[in-house]
């Protein structure tokens, strides 16, 4: 008679290991003793034919070979008389343990007594099973990373997972799959990891996996640094750096991005086109060969480091000149000095300073004087008259080198004493335009040359030593001076041509230091004095409401640029200099008659000193001579040996 066997569950959420094994290399055999039939179907069903007709009856599966791994089927007592089948799959097996049963006492016992049973199941492994833990990524982690922790098993789904840290009693999480992962905020999140398995009601727990330590550390910062600077022109070379400051021999790769400064319109296209270009770098420089006005914006990075982060930087912002450098000459306190003063040229590239390096040039030749021209200046100390010149500088920065040349600044150093002179007719620093102007050298030998804008040249109006300009315009405005064949360059004058309605009388000549400046403001209209001007000095009111201002004994301290104002107009600023006295040619005679004087005295002392000893000693020497002869000289003069002497003395 053929039995039905129950459809049941496939076993393996209950065995401790897994393994499936094709099913035509099983037998099935009763518990009973009667021999079963196993018949495979598909490859995922199976039957099992039994002539077992016993309630309950238990049927053991087990390879042919080795008959250590069994599967349990109970057979319902109402399924009886026809063929049953398992679905699901080749079954699931585990090697039973041995089981001994011990009793207490193990001797007769009567009625009433009390008697233990104990069953003490033996194996060659634990029956729970152990997770494997592991995390992901190994070793470190760092602060504002995720780690992901797998505690792996070969167990089947239905199972939640436990995870546990520091102590095995401090549940942290409970999750339905075998994976936790976490944000590592701090360091203290750093520390000894466990998990296991359970399921079921109560649980059925696995054992504890081996501990796992994780080790936390702070996360770098990375930092962004712009070469040359973050404010550049266009045309630069300008290099990006992510750096990452980290004391571990580490291979970090980077990441770029870059957040848009304000519209870029017209630029719109090439901005996105760069900031893909950006995006998928990985390198730790970006290098952008010929900046451009769209490559603008807000830059940061990130290293990566296997699965983990750095700290993303500060976003660094870079800005792009729409222009081109343009480098700059100025001169403190001012472009005319006296010979003897200090002068500094300064070269600056406005709207920047950082990176640059400069070199300096007068007529065109390069100086190479490092010592002066070390930073943006340039000094001059003291200024000698070979000092005059146009001067100009070139700022560089970058590799490829980007430089940029100044526009031309005039210096002009006069002597003390000038040999040669520029007269000016009309005698003032500035004129109107449409007015004329004489300019002349009062010495043979000597033309006006004049340095205006950007170049020297000669007078156009030149007739022998005098320039006549007969119509001034404001390109005349410039620096005017008496030049020799040779190239001597002598009494440099500032002329201002000014085609507006006011400008200030005041000599171009430096005030001596003691005299008394006289200001005038005038009128183009009238060509006289305004007698309602206010005068200016840096800038500052110094006297109002009046057409002339007078400075009395002068002073260094009133040098400065000067103008003055009526209503609405203004005069051109002019610079005053002060310069120190020197002693009237009087003094200078009678000091020098004096020393000559005792000078002459003092030889003449000396020599009648050393001709009286001279008779002394001839006396001693040849005692027959006439003492009064040898010793005494005629009262009417020194004697013809001693003024011969004298003269001698005072040719050489």
């Amino acid at each position: 008679m053929t039995s039905a066997i129950s459809r049941v569950p496939r076993m393996s959420s209950v065995i401790s290991k897994a393994q499936k094994l094709a099913l035509e290399t099983w037998n099935v055999t009763s518990l009973g003793g009667k021999e079963s039939e196993l018949v495979q179907k598909d490859g995922t069903d199976f039957e099992i034919l039994t002539n077992s007709a016993a309630f309950n009856t238990f049927f053991e599966v087990s390879p042919v070979n080795e008959r250590v791994t069994y599967l349990y089927l109970r057979v319902p007592s109402n399924q009886f008389g026809a063929l049953g089948k398992i679905s699901g799959g080749a079954p699931s097996y585990c090697t039973l343990p041995r089981s001994t049963v011990t009793v207490t006492p193990d001797s007769a016992v009567y009625t009433g007594e009390t008697v233990n049973l104990k069953c003490v199941i033996e194996s060659d492994h634990n029956l729970k099973p152990k997770p494997d833990l592991r995390s992901e990524p190994a070793g470190a982690a760092l602060t504002g990373n995720t780690v992901t922790l797998t505690c792996n098993t070969t167990l089947s789904t239905g199972w939640d997972f436990y995870w546990y840290k520091n102590t095995l009693d401090s549940e942290i999480k409970m999750t339905e799959t075998n994976s936790y992962s976490m944000k590592i905020d701090s360091v203290s999140d750093g520390g000894q990891y466990w998990c296991r398995a359970g399921r079921g009601e109560p649980v059925y727990y696995t054992q504890y996996s081996d501990e796992l330590t994780l080790s936390v550390t702070v996360s770098p910062k990375a930092v962004v640094i712009i070469r040359p600077d973050e404010h550049v022109f266009r045309g630069e070379t300008v290099t990006l750096r992510c750096d990452i400051k980290w004391g571990r021999n580490t291979e970090w790769t980077y990441r770029w991005e870059i957040e848009q400064m304000g519209q870029y319109n017209h630029y719109y296209n090439q901005y996105h086109q760069h900031k893909n270009t950006v995006s998928r770098s990985s390198a730790q420089e970006l290098k952008i060969s010929h900046v451009e006005v769209f490559h603008r914006g807000k830059y940061s990075c990130t290293g990566q480091m296997d699965t983990q982060s750095s700290q993303r930087s500060d976003a660094v912002a870079l800005t792009v000149s729409s222009d081109e450098a343009q480098a700059a000459v100025r001169v403190s306190p001012q472009p005319w000095l006296t010979e003897g003063h200090s002068a500094t040229l300064i070269c600056e590239v406005p709207g920047s300073s950082t990176g640059w390096m400069f070199s300096w040039f007068r007529d065109a030749d390069h100086l190479s004087d490092g010592s002066r021209g070390a930073g943006g200046s340039y000094t001059l100390s003291p200024a000698a008259l070979q000092h005059t010149g146009v001067y100009t500088c070139r700022a560089e920065r970058g590799e490829p080198a980007y430089s940029s040349h100044s526009s031309a600044q005039p210096l002009w150093v006069t002597g003390v004493s000038a040999s040669v002179h520029l007269v000016l007719d009309p005698s003032r620093s500035q004129h109107f335009s449409s007015d004329s102007l004489s300019l002349s050298c009062d010495s043979a030998g000597w033309t006006v040359r004049r340095y205006t804008h950007t170049n020297t040249q000669d007078c156009s109006a030149q007739t022998g030593s005098t320039c006549a300009i007969q119509s001034l315009s404001t390109s005349d405005t410039g620096v005017y001076w008496c030049e020799s064949e040779s190239g001597e360059k002598r009494h440099p004058l500032n002329i201002t041509v000014h085609d507006g309605a006011v400008i200030l009388e005041s000599s171009a000549d430096p005030v001596i230091e003691g005299e008394t400046l006289t200001l005038h403001c005038l009128h183009r209209s009238t060509i006289s004095s305004i007698l309602t001007a206010d005068f200016y000095k840096d800038g500052s009111l110094i006297q109002n409401q009046t057409g002339e201002m007078n400075v009395t004994t002068v002073s260094k301290s009133d040098e400065g640029f000067y103008y003055c104002k009526i209503e609405r107009e203004e005069s051109p600023h002019s610079w005053i200099s002060v310069r120190a006295s020197s002693p009237p040619l009087l003094v200078i005679g009678v000091s020098v008659g004096l020393s000559v004087f005792l000078l002459l005295l003092i030889l003449l002392v000396l020599l009648l000193r050393h001709k009286k000893k001279k008779g002394v000693k001839e006396f001693r020497t040849y005692p027959h001579c006439n003492v009064q002869q040898t010793s005494a000289p005629n009262r009417s003069g020194i004697s013809q040996m001693e003024n011969s002497t004298l003269q001698s003395g005072l040719l050489h």
